[in-house]
């Protein structure tokens, strides 16, 4: 039964699952759904949108503003485990701008209905708390990005940038077309392009189709 594969799944993952009684957790369960996204499809598309709490079962997510000349500024990114609050706007009212939410690959979402979320939270302290501290949390993000957009030069930005995707992959290529992080940092591919062609004269990175392998982490590291 398919709400008993979110009960196992929840109670592996939310702290204040053991303090939920019976009914919270019919709830909780009973308003759930698995939802699949193709890569590049939108989730959430900011405004009023209240959708709902997104858990990711596997996939990615990418959490980004979007400014009136239609630039990106990417805020975060979810992956396997990771729980996005920000969908749940009418919860958490202190939230007044927008967020989008596009899948950064083929992705299974269980979404908690929006309703049952708020419901829940305004019957369970601990249910309210988690919400509370993970935006806290996800705020605490959106102000790194706020951060390295106002103090710091592009270049130690980028480094930055391709420092953090080798942590998440483990490897030594970052596999990313110029215009993806361009749109990923809120900037123009014309500039990534110039930067990280300076990086590859310097034998800091090789630059290949859709691609770019780390050539040396201690100069990358250096550059911030």
């Amino acid at each position: 039964m398919i709400t008993q594969d979110f009960r196992q799944i929840f109670s592996n993952s939310f702290p204040f699952w053991n303090r939920l009684n019976q009914d919270e957790i019919d709830l909780v369960c009973n308003n759930t759904s698995l939802m699949k996204y193709k890569k590049g499809a939108n989730v959430h598309g900011g405004g009023n949108d209240c959708i709902g709490a997104l858990f990711v079962k596997n996939g990615g997510l990418r959490t980004y503003m979007l400014s009136e000349e239609g630039r990106e500024i990417t805020l975060y990114r979810l992956y396997e485990g990771d729980v996005c609050i920000l969908s749940v706007s009418c919860v958490l009212k202190s939230i007044t701008f927008d967020v989008f939410i596009d899948a950064e690959e083929d992705s299974e979402i269980l979404l908690i209905n929006a309703g049952a979320f708020s419901q829940l939270a305004k019957q369970n302290i601990y249910v309210e708390c988690f919400a509370y501290q993970l935006a806290t949390e996800r705020f605490s993000d959106v102000m790194w990005v706020m951060q390295q957009i106002l103090f710091m030069s592009f270049d130690k930005r980028l480094a930055v940038f391709l420092n953090d995707e080798l942590a998440k992959t483990g490897g030594d290529t970052v596999k990313l077309t110029h215009e993806q992080i361009a749109r990923y940092m809120g900037s123009a591919r014309e500039v990534v392009s110039r930067m990280l062609k300076a990086f590859a004269s310097e034998g800091i990175v090789e630059l290949g189709r859709g691609d770019i392998t780390i050539l040396n982490r201690k100069k990358l590291k250096d550059l911030f």
